[in-house]
């Protein structure tokens, strides 16, 4: 089965913990902190496998978590990195964020990654916090949590050449004719109801790789019939070979149907007017294909008279070398489109300027005060990550977490806002009592 979209879960490894623990050997008095780092969580990588075609792996797995850092150690020492996940997906795959609909990656090439979910930093252990007001620190720091997010998995089909058409004229049977290609074949409308690709192999050594997709109606552009399905793939091939009926069985004129198929293409995307294009007038075997290619060439040529038409029939061969050694040498002459688009992209940042931006590490944090009922909640990005990392079975840990908030100017606000003694206060999943003490103030104890 045909795959070409997917929507999935993935999720960095959380950071592993920092650890408390103290130099304790003999003739060593007062060793002092020697509690290790936790080691980075691992990242979830989206690798390009060329061997892969569609997404059906994803229809029955969901859900990708990379593995967490290992926990710090004694004797100062660093616990392991976790392995980064990798995750094969075929090339051609467009990654976005499924709440944000921001485009995270577009995988062209085999062997091409990039870090969808990034693994969370290690804990700092307590050697980390000596100073000289605290010698002996018995503070560590939980690990960092991993990004998570769902994203959804796009796959436009990587080929060199698309054939394009109405239902029924033959693009099935030229793709099985000029490669190794079996697509199925039937005298019925969509046979073809999923791209199919096959390797052409032109007689002087030459190859492309040229896609079957499935039929085009009026109105694709809007989702009619198999609209969105068929034309996400147009876009990725470099031709765009235009197979046109002139048998008129289907009763059906050729130059309408040339028409409607050029005006679905700009509807759904302008630059597909820009891609060359050749028109393949196939089924030429039939009586009135002559008269009719005639009248179509008349028509065209009024309006395009650069646009090469030629004349072929799957089923006689009859102009197929033609038409393969016409794409051969147009494939030739033109650049890969992906490395266009990656080179624009390049310029335009430059353009725009790198922007670098360090990691607040600082105890300057934002955030916010409102009321939920009786219950102050406090909002802050930063504030929720430093509650996150802080081990609250430590007496030192949870009075350090105090005095962070009130030198960001929490407490004062909470005070302001008219918070008392014994009010609950709640940060992020969290809830604490807040406790008044004379001029300084500060929240404890872990509901």
């Amino acid at each position: 089965m045909f795959v070409d979209k997917a929507k999935i879960y993935v999720k960095g490894g959380d950071g592993g913990d920092g650890l408390v623990a103290f130099r304790r050997e003999l003739y060593v008095p007062e060793g002092g902190p020697a509690g290790g780092d936790g080691g980075k969580g691992g990242d979830v990588v989206f690798r390009v496998d060329e061997g892969l075609r569609t997404l059906m792996d994803f229809r029955y797995q969901k859900h990708f978590k990379a593995p967490r850092g290992i926990k710090g150690k004694n004797k100062t020492q660093h616990g392991a990195n976790a392995e980064d996940l990798i995750v094969r997906v075929p090339p051609g795959t467009i990654v976005y964020d499924d709440d944000t609909g921001e485009m995270l990656a577009d995988l062209t090439k085999h062997d091409q990654a990039v870090v969808i979910a990034k693994g969370g930093r290690g804990g700092r252990g307590n050697t980390r916090f000596k100073s000289p007001a605290n010698t002996a620190p018995a503070i560590a720091e939980n690990g960092e949590e991993g990004q998570e997010r769902w994203v959804t998995l796009e796959l436009k089909v990587m080929a060199d050449v698309g054939l394009v058409g109405f239902p029924s004229v033959g693009k099935s049977t030229l793709l099985s004719v000029v490669s190794g290609a079996q697509p199925k074949i039937g005298a019925y409308h969509f046979t073809t109801i999923t791209p199919n690709l096959g390797v052409v192999q032109v007689s002087d050594d030459r190859s492309f790789v040229m896609a079957d997709l499935p039929g085009l109606i009026e109105g694709a552009h809007t989702g009619v019939g198999l609209g969105h399905e068929f034309l996400r793939h147009v876009e990725r091939t470099r031709i765009i070979v235009h197979v046109v009926d002139m048998s008129g069985m289907e009763g059906r004129d050729p130059y309408d149907d040339w028409v409607k198929i050029n005006d679905e293409l700009k509807l759904y995307n302008a630059k597909l007017t820009e891609r060359p294009q050749i028109v393949a007038a196939n089924k030429m075997d039939m009586p009135d294909s002559e008269e009719n290619l005639a009248a179509f060439k008349e028509k065209v040529q009024a309006e395009l008279p650069d646009l090469e038409i030629l004349p072929i029939s799957s089923l006689t061969r009859q102009g197929i070398p033609e038409l393969l050694y016409r794409v051969a040498d147009l494939l030739d002459t033109l650049p890969d489109p992906m490395e266009v688009a990656a080179e624009e992209a390049r310029l335009a940042k430059e353009a725009e300027g790198v922007v670098y931006r360090l990691e607040d590490s600082s105890d300057n944090h934002e955030f916010t005060i409102s009321r939920d009922n009786e219950v102050y909640v406090v909002e802050s990005e930063s504030i929720e990550k430093l509650l996150k990392r802080t081990q609250f079975a430590s007496y030192e840990a949870v009075m350090r977490f105090g005095r962070i908030l009130r030198n960001a100017g929490v407490d004062a606000e909470l005070r302001k806002r008219g918070a008392k003694d014994g009010d609950t206060i709640r940060i992020g999943d969290f809830e604490f009592e807040f406790f008044e003490g004379g001029t300084d103030s500060y929240l404890y104890e872990e509901r």
